[in-house]
């Protein structure tokens, strides 16, 4: 059985998900548009919730990330086989398991295999690791802890059905402003970078180039040019007075959400931000 489009989910957890600002964000879409751009797809949890049912384009500069997408749009049963035979494997003593596929994980990483079984370590990765965080280390290997969870990797019904989704999507590798070079008046893009820090020390990596201060930067010049071609722009971030300044000429809603990885339970709460051009 294929799920139809309404019934889609994202196939990954992703840490800084927006999960609790899609109410915010469908009410603040633009009535109509054109095109849909998203140039940091991550989870997928907003396009998966949007499905829009124009041209779509995502991307990410997360190589092993875009090759998940890509294995489930053209081989999702190939795919569904190895993570399959992953789960099969699992041992009731879980945890040595998961970090000699983590080890496995990282080893196709520094060959640069980007095949079926990567993006099925990928996804068995995500589903057993801390709170489905995606960082790495300096030399770009996957270095997140297990999470003491023995739960089946995939939905193979959802498999089928982001496949099936997937079909009429362009999915595009590498850096933001390359995916939007064609968008043009009438198109909407969805900005969910990295986020900014809540503080000068709080950079994560999440690819080993990182997302730093002058890729902010860079990011809201690019939204200002997005602007000017007459595109629908919506970007979500920490409501901090870094992002505020880098767009004070646009509309805002802040937002308060729940924080899920900062081990004090006191700091659990913060605030985002929805900017939006229109």
């Amino acid at each position: 059985m294929i799920l139809t489009d309404k019934n889609v989910a994202p196939f990954i957890k992703w840490a800084g998900g927006k999960r609790q600002l899609l109410p915010y964000i469908q009410e603040l879409m633009p009535k109509t548009y054109d095109n849909y751009y998203e140039p940091f797809i991550g989870g997928g949890a907003v396009l998966f919730h949007l499905m829009p049912q124009k041209e779509v384009i995502i991307n990410d500069i997360n190589k092993a990330l875009i090759n998940v997408y890509r294995q489930i749009k053209y081989h999702p049963n190939e795919l569904m086989q190895y993570l399959t035979k992953i789960d099969a494997d699992i041992p009731l003593e879980h945890k040595a398991y998961y970090y000699e596929q983590r080890e496995q994980f990282n080893d196709k990483m520094m060959k640069d295999e980007y095949d079926l079984e990567l993006a099925a370590l990928f996804i068995y990765l995500n589903k057993h690791c801390f709170n489905g965080l995606y960082r790495v280390n300096s030399k770009g290997l996957f270095n997140v802890p297990f999470n003491n969870s023995n739960v089946k990797s995939f939905n193979a019904e959802n498999i089928l059905a982001v496949s099936h989704f997937l079909q009429k999507v362009t999915i595009l590798e590498g850096d933001f402003e390359h995916a939007c070079q064609n968008a043009k008046k009438g198109d909407f893009i969805f900005l969910d970078s990295p986020y900014a820090p809540l503080n000068d020390t709080s950079f994560e990596a999440y690819t080993k180039e990182g997302f730093d201060i002058p890729s902010h930067k860079r990011l809201a010049k690019l939204f200002g040019e997005l602007s000017s071609r007459g595109c629908y722009c919506m970007l979500t971030n920490h409501n901090t007075e870094f992002i505020n300044d880098l767009y004070q000429d646009y509309h805002k809603k802040v937002i308060t959400v729940r924080r899920y990885i900062n081990s004090d339970a006191k700091n659990r709460k913060g605030e985002e931000i929805i900017i939006t051009n229109y």
